[in-house]
């Protein structure tokens, strides 16, 4: 399963597949015929079987494995047939299972109980990975076995690692790369788009996001236990001037987990705490019986969302110390190390930042909530996990599932364990002679690097 170019739907590429009940808990796959790994070996049944089992053997803290909650067992019938029996009604599983994460692996080359360690990859997809340095460099050719519906334009990619915007927009301008991915901050889009003889030859897509930011509470830590800590934060923030004064017109205001533009997306931040309010945020706290400053540690990755971020987080700190009820203290770590942190609960107050598996209000609501989610900190909520979720998911028409997502927001606002910040807009820049910008990005933001080409000629 995957997102063809432009589509919101997830269709079958390795295989025909399809829910052959009417409750959406069988749902069968019929493989291409001949299918082989980019190795040469065979791409079978059993093979899909494995990968799956496998996410669900290492059972990785805060992997995919949050995603198969509903999946029971998988049976395989001879060669091409794969059938996953669900303990649940759960439309959203063809979603799931055309997610980067779900992608198969090669039994004989990825172990069945822990990670590959070697640096290498090797799958069935468009490309094969050639060579991979870590922070530096990987090329991608064409892998000469796949037989998917992706039309690939170019014969490979070179994907090349900054340590910061500026030094990657250097590199687009000097020709040493072709375009750039994300990471790009505010001012160098509005400088891109400028009419300057420094931009001479190159150009800037943009696309609608499903992109969020938002801050994450543990409240295991002490300082953010009290959900009046939380509310006040909540009042104080000040979504507006964050994006004009840091993002610059290429984000908004978000004030649900569900972005604009995903069924189900509401305002219920704005609806239940309004315009900021100082006043307001101290009454919550002098009600609680808090009158000193909160000291509070805000931790965010240097290297993750581009170099905004600690400038995102600067802004976050003065809005909520100009109050002069709360003392901030803010944290930077590279993305490798900030993961570990935050997932082994080290953080009390975080910034992260999701972007979609796919385009469904499960995949904005789910991924967080549950004693076992993708953020290292149990958010139990059983009408949300055991009731709502449930429901939703019975219902192959994903329209018609508002409902369920607004009340499961209106909990969260109730809860304040989650704030959501701002919605992106996605950019590509581009030498002028590349083409395939426009359909470059899916629905899950991830960029199909197949639709890039060189134009031969004007």
């Amino acid at each position: 399963m995957a997102f063809p170019t432009g589509s919101t739907t997830p269709q079958s590429d390795a295989a025909d597949c399809k829910f052959t009940d009417t409750s959406s808990r069988v749902f069968e796959c019929k493989l291409v015929e001949g299918l082989t790994f980019s190795n040469g070996h065979k791409l079978d049944a059993a093979a899909v079987q494995y990968s799956i089992e496998r996410i669900r053997t290492i059972d990785a803290k805060g992997g995919p494995n949050g995603m198969l909650g509903s999946l029971g067992k998988i049976d395989t019938v001879g060669d091409r047939t794969v059938v996953f029996r669900l303990n649940k009604s759960d439309a959203t599983f063809p979603f799931i299972l055309a997610t980067p994460a779900m992608s198969l692996v090669d039994p004989a080359e990825y172990p069945a109980d822990k990670l590959r360690t070697d640096g290498k990859v090797m799958g069935s997809g468009p490309y094969v990975l050639d060579s991979y340095s870590e922070r530096k460099e990987a090329e991608l050719t064409k892998n000469p076995s796949y037989k998917g519906f992706a039309d690939r334009k170019n014969g490979g990619v070179t994907i090349k690692y900054f340590d910061d915007s500026e030094a990657m927009v250097g590199a687009l301008r000097k020709k040493e790369i072709d375009a750039t991915y994300r990471g790009l901050t505010a001012a160098e889009v509005v400088a891109l788009q400028e009419d300057k003889p420094e931009n001479k030859g190159l150009q800037i897509v943009e696309s609608t996001g499903a992109d969020i930011r938002y801050l994450v509470f543990n409240t295991q830590n002490k300082s953010v236990a009290k959900l009046p800590v939380r509310k006040a934060i909540a009042q104080l923030v000040d979504r507006d001037e964050l994006v004009s004064k840091v993002y610059q017109g290429t984000a908004e205001p978000l004030y649900s987990m569900v972005p604009k533009g995903i069924a189900g997306h509401t305002t219920k931040f704005f609806d239940r705490f309004g315009s900021p309010s100082e006043e307001k945020a101290k009454k919550i706290l002098r009600n609680a019986g808090i009158t000193e400053p909160v000291e509070l540690d805000f931790w965010y990755t240097t290297d993750r969302y581009g170099s905004s971020t600690a400038a995102e987080f600067t802004e976050l700190k003065r809005q909520l110390e100009e109050s002069g009820l709360f003392k901030v203290t803010l944290h930077g770590k590279p993305w490798k190390e900030f993961q570990a942190g935050y997932q082994n609960g080290e953080y009390p107050v975080f910034g992260r930042g999701w972007f979609p598996d796919f385009p469904d209000p499960d995949n904005f609501v789910a991924p967080f909530v549950g004693k076992e989610n993708v953020l290292g900190t149990p958010y139990e909520s059983p009408r949300i996990t055991n009731e709502l979720l449930p429901k939703s998911r019975r219902d192959s028409d994903r329209g018609t599932v508002t409902d369920e997502f607004v009340e499961a927001q209106e909990i969260m606002v109730q809860d304040v364990r989650l704030l959501p910040l701002w919605q992106g807009k996605l950019y590509i820049a581009a030498g002028e002679d590349i083409g395939g910008g426009e359909r470059a990005l899916d629905p899950q933001t991830v960029m199909q690097m197949w639709e890039l080409s060189r134009r031969a000629s004007w």
